[in-house]
């Protein structure tokens, strides 16, 4: 395990993939490992095994458990997910969603490779539980990922993590490929025309009613979709720019620390090294080229339906990596037309795809309750 974190660290120090939470979770991984350490019990969050109802002892945690310990009450108790997603908003912008309403479709196409790794997992073997910890990592979402499963499948949560955010670094590696065998040359040209300005009113009255229509609707999703959502009221109410700024910034770096070390430490060589996580990383790999094929597919379809004004190159941004799979789209039809300027096109199905990876999580969390 020592081993395989100092090889992370080399992935995310010297390759830059997604350094920084790969890197809090390669050094809480290598410290977790330590002989003689004692800064992370698995057992106090998931049991030995033994055991028929396992339930976590909060007394046992605050007085026995180490530092890691305590800092991964946030993951279980499923804070910093919920806080990272309101840093998320207030840093988005969701004026290219507002503008062409349609990409949100191109966003919930981009969740094809949810549904495919979840099926693929059950096919393998996994119980239903696990499998939709493992298909939650196409929506290429880390936070998501992480509270799907530490409420599912707990001991998971490492090769999970790991692969969910190995694969978010690699869009840009994985997709292009995939794009260009699913479109025409021709397609790839199109130029779309510019978008609608979005008055503030809008841009107030989104958030709102998007929090709204989510907790009747999937009310599961709430903790994500929620503080994605509070955290954009702060940025464009434009009278709250002090929590806005603490929410981009200094809130959610610190979460970041906090959830990647601790996300990190739970990857005890007992839990990781198994042919299981093998599994995760090849349908997690699966996941990605699904969703990616889901939204330029569908993509090619609205293509047809406006004759020719969309690109379906933007599908591909409907996966939740913001914003690198919009930079992708944008960079391949840049090669094919040099005046072509896609990313604000592609930003539309980008927010969109935020959105549905967290209504796809509150899907899997409402099927956990009534199934289990």
């Amino acid at each position: 395990m020592i081993c395989i974190a100092c090889v992370l660290l080399y992935l995310a120090i010297v390759k830059g993939f997604e350094p920084l939470l790969l890197m809090p979770i390669a050094f809480g991984m290598l410290l977790a490992n330590m002989p003689g350490a004692n800064i992370m019990h698995n057992e106090m969050f998931v049991g030995t095994g033994n055991e028929e109802h396992f339930v976590m002892n909060f007394s046992d945690i605050l007085h026995n458990g180490g530092l890691f310990d305590l800092l991964y009450l946030g993951v279980k108790l499923g804070i910093y997910p919920s806080l990272i997603f309101m840093g998320i908003g207030a840093m988005t912008d969701f004026s290219p969603l507002i503008s062409n309403p349609k990409s949100l479709l191109l966003g919930a196409a981009a969740q094809l490779g949810v549904f495919t790794a979840f099926l693929g997992a059950l096919a393998l073997g996994f119980t239903m539980n696990e499998a939709m910890s493992i298909g939650i990592i196409g929506g290429a979402d880390g936070p998501t990922a992480i509270l799907v499963t530490k409420t599912l499948a707990p001991m998971l949560l490492p090769a999970i993590a790991i692969a969910a955010y190995s694969y978010m670094a690699l869009i840009p590696i994985i997709q292009p490929p995939i794009m260009k065998l699913l479109t025409t040359k021709k397609e790839r040209s199109i130029k779309m025309e510019n978008l609608r300005q979005v008055s503030k009113t809008e841009k107030i009255i989104f958030p709102i009613a998007v929090s709204i229509i989510v907790a009747l609707i999937v009310p599961d999703a709430v903790p994500l979709v929620g503080m994605l959502m509070l955290g954009n009221l702060f940025k464009e109410s434009g009278v709250a720019d002090r929590l806005s700024n603490t929410a981009q910034n200094e809130l959610c770096n610190i979460v970041t620390i906090f959830l990647g070390v601790t996300v990190g430490a739970t990857a005890s060589a007992d839990s990781f090294l198994k042919l299981k996580t093998l599994y995760i990383i090849l349908l997690g790999l699966c996941a990605f080229c699904f969703s990616t094929a889901g939204g330029v597919l569908f993509g090619k379809l609205m293509c047809k339906v406006t004759k020719g004004k969309i690109n379906p190159l933007i599908g591909s941004a409907g996966v939740s990596a913001v914003p690198m799979a919009a930079r992708v789209s944008q960079v391949v039809g840049q090669k094919e037309n040099p005046t072509n300027y896609l990313l604000m096109h592609a930003m539309g199905p980008n927010v969109a795809g935020v959105i549905g990876s967290a209504v796809a999580a509150g899907v899997f969390l409402t099927m956990a309750k009534f199934l289990g």
